[in-house]
């Protein structure tokens, strides 16, 4: 069954217990999902591949549930047609009070993941696409309003544009820019340009899937992006102006990035010793 995303009023979990997330839009399926969970369940979240790889755990999981045990709320990311044989198995068991969302990518109208939940009037399908400028500016324009930051209209649509219409992006953003801002660092166009170009958005979720994977090459990305937001954070507005003059566009093009350059690598170390605890075998 479709459901608009303007419409999740509409879902009843006490029924619909198996739902479909798709699009390119996270930052608006992950308000849908808070709105969904408020305080009554617990969350928890899978990769796709991690299913495939342990169907038959994952079953027994859901048929076996503590007295002591809260409503789950299950999140299955990167979801695709491969899934489709143990949602039909799922829908087969009783399941109790656990609730499973697939959040799956774009999907085309030929996917056979998205027409069965679109033809099952006991599933939801719900497709978020990409929020529009005006949607983006109004959430932007109150974000600085709320934490009263004082902001050009011209200087919002420097960070509207780097959006692309995914509001879990532009959160990321704002919170560079209100971090910033903060002990009376001047906002202009070009800091707010480098602050915006200068580094990928990447969240803890996405450090931990990484770790997950043990896709080293990027957690050492993420954590060297950080690393370098902090130092932005924690600069004068003339040592700011100095990085700027610098043209400085990468983590190695930095102004004296011999002494920088050394102080990240021992930071990105000690950070995968950290990680390495949540995927053993990251780290040989």
């Amino acid at each position: 069954m479709i459901i608009k995303f303007y419409e999740l009023n509409k879902i009843n979990l006490d029924k619909n217990k198996l739902i479909l997330f798709y699009g390119k839009n996270e930052g608006l399926k992950n308000e849908a999902i808070n709105n969904l969970a408020k305080n009554r369940y617990k969350i928890t979240r899978y990769e796709e591949r991690e299913i495939l790889e342990n169907k038959y755990n994952f079953i027994e999981s859901l048929l076996s549930k503590s007295l002591f045990e809260n409503e789950k709320l299950i999140i299955i990311k990167r979801s695709s047609d491969k899934i489709i044989e143990i949602v039909n198995e799922i829908s087969l068991k009783d399941i109790g009070d656990t609730k499973i969302i697939f959040n799956a990518d774009n999907l085309e109208k030929k996917s056979k993941l998205r027409s069965l939940f679109e033809k099952n009037k006991d599933y939801i399908s719900v497709a978020f696409y990409p929020d529009t400028n005006q949607t983006i500016s109004k959430l932007a324009y109150n974000f600085f309003k709320e934490k009263k930051i004082l902001i050009s209209q011209s200087n919002i649509n420097l960070v509207i544009n780097k959006c692309n219409g995914d509001r879990e992006i532009l959160l990321n953003e704002l919170k560079k820019i209100e971090y910033f801002a903060k002990n009376g660092k001047k906002i202009t166009s070009e800091n707010i340009s480098k602050l915006t170009n200068l580094i990928e958005n990447h969240s803890v979720s996405e450090l931990v899937d990484n770790c997950l994977i043990k896709n080293k090459s990027k957690i050492i990305n993420i954590l060297s992006v950080a690393l370098l937001i902090m130092m932005i954070f924690s600069l004068s507005n003339k040592d700011f102006d100095i990085m700027l003059l610098k043209n400085t566009s990468t983590l190695s093009n930095i102004s004296f990035s011999s002494i920088f350059v050394i102080f990240s690598l021992v930071t990105v170390s000690k950070s995968l010793l950290i990680c390495s605890s949540l995927a053993p075998s990251l780290i040989p």
